[in-house]
């Protein structure tokens, strides 16, 4: 594999709000609208509304409103009608911003990712937010910087996946890549599906800015990855790239990307991450087409990105 050597520039950043790129010759509409099936699923994006619905004490963040009006708007300029919302860290557990907005579209058109203690939380709350389209639960150590040793991270999955096994519902995980050695062990044994946000969280950059050789298997983690992926009840977000790398061409995630189209391709699912809060106003065409092209032209690939294996995962298969 011929390796990447990438220093982050000013124009990078800017290309991601302007969406250049000076290797792109195909109108990026034109290919998305021929290329994304009818149906296709959006896995991870957010409403927030500080406003109407007071963000957690001690948010990391306030962002500007976004609301389901303006996802809709944005979802349809990708040909994309059909959505999964996530509970964002800034509402901490409670969900009442983004089950509104469930409730709106309703479980044909949506399905949404809540937070809850599992020490506190009760069936009743549960079959009602299973009736209305819920399909998983997040445990979000990323964005609010928290740590927990292998016990305890077993753990608390264990509690999370006794919780939820008996809805199907899917256990999501925002922990870095390097999580994956202990993950390894403890998934099988959970009886649940797994979800891993944002292309599994690596850490693409070293401490003097250089990304990564360009090998995937050197990434602490990545081969732990491929085998949780490999034993069919965990799945993958490609998704938020900005949150991973200032390379507006992707050129530093491609090569972890192809790969697991590789080795995974039934266990990966696409996402825009949309508000991409803390990067609100930049352009993510390019990364979606980005996911097309990594797919070459494998139309049944590009089908199972971006519809069947979210329809798999979030249960839409087995329900119409």
């Amino acid at each position: 594999m011929r390796p990447i050597f990438f220093l982050a520039r000013a124009s990078s950043w800017k290309q991601y709000w302007t969406g250049s790129h000076p290797t792109r010759q195909v109108s990026i509409r034109e290919l998305l609208l021929d290329k994304i099936p009818q149906k296709s699923w959006d896995s991870h994006m957010h409403v927030v509304d500080p406003t109407q619905y007071p963000l957690a004490e001690g948010a990391q963040y306030t962002p500007e409103p976004h609301l389901l009006s303006e996802a809709l708007t944005f979802e349809s300029t990708l040909g994309i009608h059909k959505i999964v919302l996530v509970q964002p860290s800034i509402y901490g557990n409670d969900n009442s911003c983004m089950l509104d907005a469930l409730r709106r579209i309703g479980p044909q058109n949506g399905r949404a990712v809540v937070a809850f203690d599992p020490k506190s939380i009760n069936s009743l709350t549960l079959d009602v937010w299973h009736r209305i389209g819920v399909r998983g639960v997040r445990i979000n150590l990323q964005s609010v910087g928290q740590q927990m040793d292998p016990v305890e991270l077993t753990a608390t999955l264990q509690q999370y996946a006794d919780i939820i096994r008996p809805y199907g519902w899917v256990l999501q995980l925002y922990v870095p890549l390097s999580t994956a050695t202990v993950l390894e062990t403890v998934v099988p044994k959970l009886g649940v599906k797994v979800c891993l946000d944002h292309f599994g969280c690596p850490t693409l950059s070293g401490p003097l800015g250089y990304p990564f050789s360009g090998d995937p298997y050197s990434l602490p983690g990545f081969t732990s990855l491929v085998n949780l992926l490999s034993q069919g009840s965990t799945y993958l977000k490609m998704s938020a790239p900005y949150r991973l790398s200032p390379d507006a061409g992707h050129l530093d995630l491609e090569p972890m990307a192809k790969e697991l189209l590789r080795v995974a391709p039934n266990q990966i699912v696409f996402a825009t991450d949309w508000p991409h809060t803390r990067y609100e106003g930049l352009d993510i065409k390019p990364f979606v087409e980005s996911v097309v092209e990594w797919c070459g032209d494998d139309n049944t690939l590009i089908e199972r990105i971006f519809k069947y294996n979210a329809e798999d995962l979030w249960s839409v298969s087995n329900e119409k």
